[in-house]
């Protein structure tokens, strides 16, 4: 009997232990100050090493679901639940903490973009998913798209609006596009100008963006992508060229 006694004291010291843990552990992410920017806004090391101490929780998760009924007689799935969403919480603030050291505010969105999405492909893959729900799951894909919006927003506004007739001018003043403007009389001096700003803009562009990198959505893509960019290209090029089918596929 007294052997008993102690086993269940013990297994309730456990719990409360289990929680206590898990309640540090929260903190400790939340508050996680470590400077180590991730220069690319590619996937914070934060991030991999909370949803892999995830996994592990949900490797144990009968173990745990019977520490949270020793320490509360509630739903020991909703306690595991609540666990886990308070965890996701406090990495994301903390990751939208860290996504303030970028000066870039396209790179800003971009590592949030990433490591979001890494969350929730990783909590798809997992037993978190059954837990967390899909409206979870859909909450935060929403939020992966909100800020690739913005991302494509902040870097591509400016320079598509040079390819844009707004604010060209004919020389009999009216505007390209109106009805009282005149083609013939389009200032040849202001589209070499929006021309150049394009190309000045889309070089800077290029040059910064082509060392981030995009976190892939799935595996094998050429099973569901047909054409290259460079099918696409020549694919374009032959519209309205008069030639047969046969011959297009020479």
């Amino acid at each position: 009997m007294e052997m008993r006694e102690s086993a269940v004291v013990l297994t309730k010291r456990l719990a409360q232990t289990a929680q206590e843990t898990f309640g540090d552990f929260e903190e400790a992410v939340e508050k996680d100050a470590t400077k180590t920017a991730v220069l690319d806004g590619t996937v914070h090391p934060l991030t991999s090493y909370v949803i892999n101490y995830v996994k592990f929780l949900f490797d144990y998760q009968s173990t745990l679901k019977l520490l949270f009924q020793e320490f509360d007689e509630g739903d020991a799935d909703a306690r595991l639940t609540a666990v886990t969403t308070k965890i996701m919480q406090a990495l994301q603030s903390n990751l939208d903490g860290k996504s303030k050291q970028y000066k870039d505010p396209a790179l800003t969105q971009l590592f949030l973009m990433n490591n979001i999405h890494y969350i929730v492909r990783s909590v798809r893959r997992s037993e978190a998913k059954d837990l967390l729900g899909d409206d979870w799951v859909q909450i935060h894909r929403r939020i992966v798209q909100q800020h690739a919006n913005q991302y494509k927003r902040i870097s591509w506004s400016k320079i598509l609006q040079c390819l844009t007739v707004q604010g060209l001018s004919s020389s009999s003043g009216g505007q390209l596009g109106s009805d009282s403007g005149s083609n013939s009389g389009l200032s040849r001096a202001m589209v070499k100008e929006r021309f150049k700003t394009f190309n000045i803009q889309f070089e800077e562009l290029h040059q910064r963006q082509s060392q981030w990198p995009m976190i892939e959505n799935g595996k094998n893509p050429q099973k569901y992508i047909r054409f290259s960019p460079e099918d696409l290209e020549r694919m374009l090029a032959e519209f309205f060229e008069g030639k047969t089918w046969s011959e297009q596929k020479r």
